[in-house]
């Protein structure tokens, strides 16, 4: 397993302390087939067999039935190791939010989506419930290009572990049904592309936060990479941390939230043609993980 790294402070909400339990990361054996679309779902809220167009990998349950937990793909056990990367952006949006999206603030970012496209980068976004809610036409959108994948990102954005950069923290016995919930927020706006994994918000959790969410039947997904683009205002600088981070199967956290990271979409207009350059293949975290 790859040790979890220690994290500088990012947004409250997608960056930061990570801890979990040994035995839980990249290197667990095994394979869960996953939801692939909204359609018919599970008890856990994530799609049924029946929905599924593909299979989706995810890891096996950890020791003592915990929520599983990936970081980034194992390097091989001979020869060189394949130069894949994953960027993911996390569409951040708390429960209480609404009232400041009505005033104008954007936590949406289609222009870097955009990009995104026009570059032809594979990616995954972590969504929130919530935000599926707000911009349930982006949400369709995204969730029904085969260039994204969907993951759950809490409906709420609420932290599964205090302290955790100040987010109001959510009971135990309430964590596997705010997840739930987000993947029926993803089924509403009419996604497909949705894959049975989960960022913590803030990347905060600990051992219980994993037994809580067991039931939901979700991998849990971190990264090796942070970005820094929280509340940055240089594009440069935060290319020049994602590309000096990359290595072969390296997970990067971006946002695609503009009112809190607004250079992201520059950020990825340097980032894309760099790692190119130095041989690179995007890929989504279903095809990281299956490496």
């Amino acid at each position: 397993m790859v040790a979890l790294s220690v994290l500088g402070a990012v947004l409250a909400g997608c960056g930061g302390e990570t801890s979990g339990p040994p035995g839980n990361g990249p290197g667990a054996a095994g394979e869960r087939s996953g939801a692939a679309g909204p359609s018919p779902t599970t008890a856990s809220g994530s799609p049924s067999a029946a929905a599924r167009t593909r299979p989706v990998p995810a890891l096996p349950p950890g020791p003592d039935g915990l929520t599983p937990v990936f970081e980034r793909a194992s390097d091989p056990a001979s020869g060189a190791p394949e130069k894949t990367v994953a960027l993911t952006f996390d569409a951040d949006m708390t429960a209480d939010q609404g009232p400041r999206a009505a005033r104008g603030e954007r936590f949406d970012n289609p222009e870097l989506i955009a990009t995104l496209r026009r570059l032809k980068v594979d990616a995954t976004v972590f969504m929130t419930g919530r935000w599926a809610e707000e911009y349930p036409d982006q949400a369709r959108s995204i969730g029904t290009d085969q260039r994204f994948e969907i993951a759950n990102h809490s409906y709420s954005h609420h932290a599964f572990k205090a302290p955790c950069y100040g987010l109001p923290v959510l009971p135990r016995q309430d964590m596997a049904a705010d997840v739930r919930r987000a993947f029926d927020a993803f089924r509403a706006a009419g996604a497909r592309n949705v894959v049975p994994y989960f960022r913590f918000p803030g990347g905060c959790y600990d051992r219980t936060a994993l037994r809580a969410l067991a039931p939901a039947e979700v991998t849990a997904v971190q990264w090796d990479v942070v970005s820094g683009d929280a509340f940055a205002e240089d594009p440069d600088a935060v290319a020049e941390q994602v590309l000096a981070g990359v290595r072969p199967g390296s997970l990067v956290v971006m946002h695609c939230t503009r009112s809190a990271a607004p250079v992201t979409e520059q950020a990825v207009r340097r980032i894309v043609p760099e790692l190119r350059a130095r041989g690179y293949r995007f890929v989504k975290v279903s095809e990281l993980m299956a490496t």
